[in-house]
């Protein structure tokens, strides 16, 4: 029976995309360790991602956009992205462990929401990992494109940093407009053009 853990990370932060993994782990495997994305340090993350993905009998991910977020809102943005990351999947799963209070809509599967699952799933931690290490990868290509704002540094979070930044260049397009305290600034003028 494949069962699928579905994850995020990029919920908090007024900066990025929301992404979204999915994992199904086969029942025995060789990755030690999995365990919430959020407990663990990059370094083990990075190299938990690569075991993950080579033990895994399948995954994928999913992402929804600044743009997707700022015109669904962060619930519904999320779910979208946890739905493409499933629908990216190259099998069709027999349940799905999705993690959170709510179930992904207009999904044809069985699933079952599972509140703080990242830390009692494992399909769900390593879902977690996945969508992690992704999203971190994309804030630190953001930093390449932006770098006055630091994403490098605070993945979008916002810091002292980044609220600093933010005063003094304004927003960017990875920022969510919508979001407190991103709404009442102005476009960054080297940004845009």
């Amino acid at each position: 029976m494949w069962v699928a853990g579905v994850d995020e990370a990029g919920r908090g932060p007024i900066a990025g995309p929301v992404v979204a993994a999915c994992v199904v782990l086969p029942k025995a495997h060789g990755v030690k360790g999995i365990a919430d994305s959020k407990r663990l340090n990059a370094a083990h993350r990075e190299y938990l991602f690569a075991q993950i993905r080579r033990e895994a009998i399948a995954w994928a991910i999913g992402v929804a956009s600044p743009r997707e977020i700022e015109r669904l809102n962060i619930l519904q943005a999320t779910l979208l992205a946890m739905r493409r990351a499933l629908l990216n999947l190259h099998l069709t799963p027999h349940c799905v462990l999705v993690d959170g209070q709510h179930t992904i809509p207009n999904l044809p599967l069985p699933q079952r929401a599972v509140v703080n699952g990242d830390a009692t799933e494992e399909s769900i931690a390593a879902a977690s990992i996945l969508a992690k290490v992704v999203r971190d990868r994309m804030m630190d290509e953001l930093d390449r494109l932006y770098p006055q704002y630091g994403f490098s540094q605070h993945k979008g979070y916002p810091t002292p940093l980044h609220l600093e930044r933010l005063q003094q260049f304004g927003i960017c397009a990875a920022h969510r407009r919508t979001y407190a305290p991103v709404a009442q600034l102005r476009d960054c003028p080297a940004c845009t053009g």
